[in-house]
């Protein structure tokens, strides 16, 4: 199976994104909406914490992930950091369609969030990157983001600082050299796998049927009716595969064709990575280039390239207003900017500006 996902699951995702089945809009005796069982059970609730047995949590290893996530001094010009980009008081996402890198560089995809994508199947638009820990690897030696030269000049400034050492060593007690760009990695995501952001979907789901009103409920089945449940579904409404944009009506802009950028095989044109629905309506612009600047307009270019369906405007908020379930709480106490450790003189100085 290739790193990017197998033929036949794409193949299987395109299929089933082309299955209609109609949706009964259901109403108690009492006159409540009932939302369509079927639809509902390919949900689930979040987890607690995103884990993985390859880099399990720790308390240590969370508090250095933590500061490492908000050091700038691990960018060339020591100005940006993961969170100039993924800003975590403002649900992990920038509102802008690209972020701004090393010189003022633009990027060319817009930043997802990164609240709840520890438990994605793969990460960046492309899926290239399996988990969060090698995701963070990516953008801090990228010349258009962090731009720092290499990873052992990265390595190089997290040694400088006694506090830091302590930090890694504390985090890492088995290593002999625990200071290691992969250690690093593996701290900043082991931070990650906790930025979660349950919400009212998750206890309506776990069987509180008053988390949600009934014009969410009813917003709920206008997206099962409309087939949106076949790629954002799960636990994290999405996430979970690859899709072609464009299934049924051509996307208009095929600058960036996505997955077929790595692998040059027809198969993969104009194939992304499904983003998830948690958090969207604090997430845009919306889209691999950020091109949308409102979920009203992403809902409808949804709705005709990927199904073939004109919503009507009552439709569409619908959708919306059951999408308002899906925000959950920040939690601030864990995402706390904390105290940096003091650089020192062999702290090397910015660079490149």
């Amino acid at each position: 199976m290739s790193s990017l996902g197998s033929r036949s699951v794409r193949w299987f995702a395109l299929l089933v994104t082309l299955v209609f089945i109609p949706v009964t809009y259901l109403l108690s005796a009492s006159g409540k909406v009932q939302v369509n069982a079927e639809a509902l059970n390919l949900f689930a609730q979040l987890p607690a914490v995103m884990s993985s047995p390859d880099n399990p949590v720790t308390d240590v290893k969370v508090k250095l992930g933590r500061i490492l996530y908000y050091d700038p001094r691990l960018s060339a010009s020591q100005k940006i950091s993961c969170n100039t980009c993924h800003p975590l008081d403002a649900y992990g996402a920038e509102s802008k369609p690209v972020s701004t890198g090393h010189k003022n560089q633009q990027g060319n995809r817009n930043a997802p969030t990164v609240y709840n994508a520890a438990g994605h199947f793969g990460q960046f638009w492309d899926g290239r990157a399996p988990t969060v820990e090698e995701q963070a690897k990516g953008p801090i030696t990228n010349p258009v983001e962090m731009a720092m030269p290499s990873n052992a000049a990265a390595v190089q400034v997290i040694k400088s600082m006694p506090e830091y050492v302590a930090l890694f060593q504390t985090a890492f007690p088995k290593d002999k050299d625990p200071i290691t760009y992969n250690n690093m990695a593996l701290a900043i995501g082991a931070f990650e796998r906790e930025l979660v952001t349950p919400s009212r979907w998750d206890a309506f789901i776990g069987g509180d049927q008053s988390a949600l009103t009934d014009a969410e409920k009813t917003g709920f089945n206008t997206f099962a009716a409309t087939g949106c449940q076949w790629c954002h579904s799960g636990p994290y409404v999405g996430g979970a595969t690859y899709q072609k944009l464009g299934v049924v009506k051509p996307w208009p802009n095929q600058t960036d064709q996505g997955v077929y950028q790595l692998t040059k095989e027809e198969i993969d044109k104009m194939v992304f990575k499904v983003p998830s629905l948690r958090n969207i309506k604090k997430t845009g612009p919306y889209f691999h280039d950020g091109s949308v600047a409102t979920l009203d307009q992403a809902i409808r270019n949804m709705a005709v390239h990927q199904r073939g369906v004109t919503l009507t405007d009552a439709q569409v908020k619908s959708i919306e207003i059951w999408m308002e379930s899906l925000t959950g709480q920040i939690p601030m106490s864990y995402i706390k900017p904390p105290e940096l450790p003091k650089s020192t003189s062999q702290t090397p100085p910015p660079s490149g500006e």
